[in-house]
């Protein structure tokens, strides 16, 4: 009668059979790499991954773009005169009013971390703001809209930028909002500029933005729902270290000197 010897085993039949060997060590490094991932959970506060839509998405798109003044017009200096954000919401209020079949419109005028980086003096962008339209598809606030997004950037605000953001209710990111712009009663000149992706030439004038995520515009997961990722990662690291420890005892079973005769 042979002498049971489980480690012996254990190790002849890993060297005798690597395919196995190694599927065994990818759920155990998996199942460890669960573990660790449900401590750092537990650990730290973790943004929602179920809220794709929020501004700092948002921003980011902008800074991927570049704004061009017109083909048509002769100068960076070459601006007209639109209405205050105050004007346009009360001038917005009244179109909704007037068209009951159009959509639900939101205006925001926000506070942004965005900053303006163009070729121009400093002295050219005092008191100016830029204008143009954007589909949602740009800014990635949809994949089969087709409704335009107006978005006005406005410098020298309280040393700050301001945005202005004009777009159907449900394309804009509804909770964790920037802090609000002061409203300004005057009308400020604003250039329009094309938007494009495409790298400017050197006889274009135009501005590109740099954004920096906030991370207070930023949805994280709620106590409860990190508690319930936890478990569930632990549930699945468990169901691994138990086929480990199966595969270990069958391993552990079938006698060495078997699988080594012919």
């Amino acid at each position: 009668m042979g002498i049971f010897q489980p480690i012996s085993n254990l190790r002849v039949n890993a060297s005798h059979n690597p395919p196995a060997a190694t599927f065994f060590f990818c759920l155990l490094t998996l199942a460890i790499s669960l573990i660790c991932l449900s401590f750092y959970s537990e650990t730290h506060t973790l943004p929602n991954p179920d809220n794709t839509k929020n501004w700092n998405n948002l921003f980011f798109s902008l800074s991927q773009l570049y704004l061009c003044v017109k083909a048509n017009s002769s100068s960076f200096l070459d601006r007209s005169s639109i209405p205050s954000p105050l004007e346009q919401k009360k001038d917005q209020a009244t179109s909704v009013t007037n068209s009951s079949n159009s959509l639900s419109v939101t205006l925001e005028n926000l506070r942004v971390p965005l900053v303006i980086t163009t070729s121009l003096t400093s002295n050219q962008l005092k008191e100016f703001s830029l204008s143009t339209v954007l589909s949602a598809r740009e800014l990635h606030l949809g994949d089969e809209e087709t409704a335009n997004v107006t978005i006005q950037i406005t410098s020298g605000v309280n040393k700050s930028t301001c945005l202005t953001i004009s777009a159907p209710a449900h394309l804009l990111p509804m909770s964790l909002s920037p802090p609000k712009c002061p409203a300004l009663e005057k009308n400020i000149k604003t250039t329009y500029v094309v938007a494009s992706n495409q790298l400017p030439t050197a006889s274009q004038t135009c501005f590109s933005l740099d954004s920096k995520d906030d991370p207070t515009l930023v949805i994280m997961l709620t106590k409860e729902e990190q508690s319930v990722a936890v478990r569930h990662l632990l549930e699945v690291s468990v169901c691994l270290l138990g086929v480990c420890l199966i595969l270990c005892i069958a391993a552990s079973l079938i006698d060495s000197n078997a699988t080594m005769s012919p």
